[in-house]
């Protein structure tokens, strides 16, 4: 709509991309703190609270009222401002609003599930769960390749030039990606706020590399590829204003949960930033957390059923220093700390190439 008004009615300043990822950002921000209340209320009266798993550790038993699905909330708040403020003329924009639609559609389905029959087990099966995000980032990937004509070709940090042309076996490597993040935002979320804020770090990152990657001048510059994939930093500006008004009820003591509604979503739509920026390797840097959180239940599962013996007290990690005693708002701040930090790094690597 900002930039329908900017056509029709000559309003300079809603052309530019860092007006209306602005506008956005205050849009979902407000939007989030003006309904979640009321959502937090219905699903207080309604019963429509988060099961908590038998092998949580104790302190979580505690939580066992809390609200959950405010995904369903933030990811509404968030497309419904996108929707005020982006260029519809971009696919690459449509692409980011189907991929918020598609996995918070999943993400919600288990959750209801659990919700309904009270019990964190009772969701999709992990199969099920999994096929759909696989069916879901096929549609996403269909999508760039034969509508946005996205190039297939794979860069690397630190490289100025592609390393060679995927072809069709970028579609794989692309649901690799999206698939991967968005379970790894998904086992993060353990914790008052601990996805939410490194969810912000790296979609603050994306948003800056996105916005370069558009733009021919400063792309030129740092020896970044150049696609006009710029629209979609709007969509992820409002994504972090709906985060920040989130995060006010999140924070320890949670008042609400983002469930997988939330969490998946947010993994899938940081993995469309880094798939359209050229940045999926960055992705290990700029999503650090999410992947040390990864690696620590790989190396568990794994070790188990190896050694049967386990490398953590409890995996995934966050549990493990939970066990040792450490208190919740003690690891979740550190935890931010480190995702701010590899963010900063990732950012400042752009420069080195």
């Amino acid at each position: 709509m900002l930039y329908w008004i900017y056509q029709i009615f000559d309003v300079n300043i809603l052309q530019y991309i860092t007006v209306r990822a602005g506008i956005a950002f205050f849009l979902a921000l407000i939007f989030t703190l003006t309904l979640m209340p009321r959502f937090i209320r219905w699903a207080q009266n309604s019963d429509h609270h988060q099961p908590i798993n038998e092998w949580a550790p104790d302190s979580h038993q505690e939580k066992a009222k809390t609200p959950t699905m405010g995904g369903v909330v933030f990811i509404c708040a968030t497309i419904a401002a996108s929707l005020l403020s982006i260029k519809f003329s971009s696919a690459y924009a449509l692409g980011g609003l189907l991929t918020l639609f598609l996995f918070a559609a999943i993400g919600f389905q288990d959750d209801y599930t659990k919700v309904r029959h009270n019990k964190n087990l009772a969701g999709l099966s992990a199969r099920a769960k999994l096929l759909l995000q696989i069916g879901a980032s096929v549609l996403i990937g269909i999508f760039l390749m034969f509508f946005a004509d996205f190039s297939t070709k794979l860069y690397i940090p630190f490289i100025k030039t592609a390393l060679f042309d995927m072809g069709s076996f970028s579609l794989l490597f692309w649901i690799f990606v999206m698939v991967g993040t968005s379970n790894a935002v998904n086992l993060t979320d353990g914790l008052d706020g601990l996805a939410t804020v490194p969810s912000i770090a790296s979609l603050a990152s994306l948003s800056i590399i996105v916005y370069i990657t558009g733009n021919a001048v400063i792309s030129n510059y740092l020896l970044m590829p150049h696609f006009n994939v710029g629209e979609v930093a709007v969509i992820s500006s409002a994504l972090i204003g709906a985060l920040a008004g989130f995060l006010w009820f999140n924070c320890h003591p949670a008042e609400v949960f983002m469930g997988d509604s939330g969490s998946l979503t947010l993994g899938a739509f940081i993995a469309y930033m880094a798939i359209i920026s050229k940045s999926e390797f960055l992705l290990i840097l700029i999503g650090l957390i999410f992947v040390i959180e990864t690696v620590s239940v790989i190396l568990q599962v794994g070790s188990y059923r190896l050694r049967n013996k386990r490398v953590f007290l409890m995996a995934p990690i966050h549990h493990h220093f939970e066990m040792k005693n450490w208190k919740e708002n003690k690891i979740i701040v550190r935890f931010w700390i480190i995702a701010m930090l590899s963010n900063l790094l990732a950012l400042v690597t752009l420069k080195i190439r």
